[in-house]
């Protein structure tokens, strides 16, 4: 089974479905190194006990020491291993977790972008950058800590197999209490990852917030509502703690019950080992070893830490798996036909949260004319211009260009042939003259000035420290000036097709005739479609769709209109 992506390309649905495994896959030369190496610490910690036994043995039998300075260098040289096999695994697992998490940001940024707009209106943006930030990094934790969690339950393991191998009485006593240490380990896991659950998700609710709050910061110091905001904002924090205080209880419980449990399984192993000692089925240094392997094989309480930390692995990469199920917007494999962009809607009908905007709309705008989109507030109009654009897909319908359905066209037919702009653009890119010219591959400096030219920011431009070289940054730019720059983006490229919406609502009077005078007559598009809240620039298109209860109300040129007096109120409301 595979999934498309944004261009195009197939990949495999296991790297959506899971990122668990997806990341162990990606770091699997990684882990396999990571496994080894923790492995062999383990078994050199089983053999520690029993090379100490001999030796001490040894001594008992020889008290001048004689062939007791083999094993003592044998110890030494273990002791020696292990220090450097535990540095290595230190560097290792800090590498291998730096690389998942670098790959998993990189998997879950990429899928947002090909997702689209929906994604921020389904998770919120606060919410996304939590989840690529902290549960990315939770999550990247995952390949090395199971790496090393199957390492480790090697070492009890082999400590029991080592009690065995001194006397099968040995590993009995022990195994009589093993049931009760998988239940604790077992029960750990569920509970925590509960915990983990409801801790992760108070903390996207909180960075929602914030978020929030963060863009409407002018708004929120005009109102001197601050302290509500900051009250709203850590409104989940009660949540947050409450399932912080039940992830410590249910680990800090764990903990408690294997140590108390450890202690008796070990007395119990050094009691029996102390009867054989007597009855000369063991020697002082098996004595000695047998103890030594009780302390290992009780180790299981030791696990905890290391479940727990992989438990809190899986429950960030079930978040980020929430976002990867989210299906990217395909693309089909078509160009398009010679033409000048003639918009058509057939039956295009589109929800937003329960509601439907549109119903059924029918509309064709013929290549090369200016189609201004008016209507009251929320009665449709960003989302019909989304719907052109292809920033959104209808829930029925089609939206076709010059006859070919949008999601039919090739990727980069698609977005060479329609150009958008927006009332706050984003100003992407490094300096002036890459925002301009984003989405333009190689795009020309004569192109870049004459698409500034036509949204009349050439000049404004030229006045900044390094002119078109200014770095976005530096650059002090009014609401208006930003508009301009976004307007420049599209009237610089070579599109079909232009969608405006609402993208010169911060434009004066003057600037703004000026601009739709460059659109109408100068723009290399051939059709154009503005969503207007303006009188002057409904009048001056060709044709003005009148959107009411999500419907088109009325198509018509704007003097015929006008003469309904609903369709004057439409502007009365806009322009207050």
């Amino acid at each position: 089974m595979t999934t498309t992506t944004a261009h195009g390309r197939r990949t495999p649905a296991a790297d959506t479905a899971s990122p668990l495994r997806a990341a162990v896959r990606r770091t699997g030369a990684s882990c396999a190194v990571l496994f080894l190496v923790a492995t062999a610490s383990t078994g050199l910690s089983l053999a520690l006990p029993l090379t100490l036994g001999r030796a001490l043995d040894v001594l008992l039998t020889h008290p001048d020491g004689t062939g007791a300075a083999r094993w003592v260098l044998w110890c030494t040289g273990i002791v020696v291993l292990l220090a450097v096999l535990d540095a290595v695994e230190t560097v290792l697992s800090g590498t291998t977790s730096a690389r998942a998490t670098a790959w998993l940001r990189h998997r879950l940024t990429g899928h947002l972008l090909a997702v689209g707009p929906r994604a921020g209106e389904r998770f919120g943006s606060g919410d996304l950058v939590a989840r690529l930030v902290g549960n990315a990094a939770q999550a990247g934790t995952a390949p090395a800590s199971l790496a090393a969690l199957l390492a480790a339950v090697a070492g009890p393991v082999g400590a029991v197999a080592a009690l065995g191998l001194l006397d099968p009485w040995l590993a009995a006593v022990f195994l009589a209490g093993a049931p009760l240490l998988a239940l604790l380990l077992r029960t750990f896991a569920q509970d925590t990852s509960r915990c983990v659950a409801d801790y992760q998700r108070a903390q996207g609710r909180i960075a929602s917030g914030l978020a929030e709050a963060i863009g409407g910061s002018r708004t929120i110091a005009a109102c001197g509502t601050a302290d509500r905001e900051v009250a709203r904002v850590l409104r989940p924090l009660p949540g947050l703690t409450r399932a912080g205080h039940r992830m410590w209880h249910v680990q800090g419980r764990a903990a408690a019950r294997a140590v108390a449990l450890a202690p008796l399984l070990q007395l119990g192993v050094v009691a029996v080992a102390g009867v054989l000692l007597v009855r000369g089925r063991l020697t002082v240094g098996e004595m000695l070893a047998a103890s030594r392997y009780a302390v290992l094989a009780a180790g299981a309480g030791v696990l905890v830490g290391q479940l727990s930390g992989l438990v809190r692995a899986r429950a960030s990469a079930r978040r980020l798996g929430e976002v990867l199920a989210e299906p990217v917007t395909p693309y089909g494999h078509r160009r398009l036909p010679p033409g000048q962009g003639r918009l058509e809607l057939r039956g295009v009908t589109a929800r937003r949260g329960g509601r439907t905007l549109l119903d059924g709309v029918d509309l064709v705008v013929p290549g090369g004319s200016t189609l201004a989109v008016v209507g009251r507030s929320g009665a449709g109009k960003s989302l019909l211009a989304a719907l052109a654009g292809r920033l959104a897909d209808p829930d029925g319908g089609t939206v076709l260009l010059d006859g070919v359905p949008l999601p039919e066209l090739d990727h980069d037919e698609l977005r060479g042939a329609i150009g958008c702009a927006f009332e706050r653009p984003a100003l992407l890119g490094g300096t002036v003259a890459d925002t301009i010219g984003l989405g333009v591959r190689a795009a020309p400096p004569d192109r870049i000035r004459a698409g500034a030219a036509a949204a009349r920011a050439d000049t404004f431009v030229r006045r900044l420290p390094d002119g078109y070289a200014t770095p976005c940054r530096d650059a002090p730019l009014s609401g208006g000036e930003r508009q301009r720059l976004g307007l420049a983006r599209v009237l610089a490229r070579d599109s079909r097709l232009l969608v405006l919406d609402d993208a010169l609502s911060s434009l004066d009077t003057v600037t703004e005739h000026q601009v739709v005078d460059a659109l109408l007559h100068h723009s290399p598009g051939g059709t154009r479609v503005i969503v207007a809240h303006r009188v002057s620039t409904a009048a001056r298109a060709d044709t003005v769709a009148w959107l009411d209860g999500g419907r088109v109300r009325a198509l018509g040129t704007h003097p015929q209109l006008w003469r309904e007096k609903a369709y004057r109120e439409v502007f009365a409301d806009a322009e207050g």
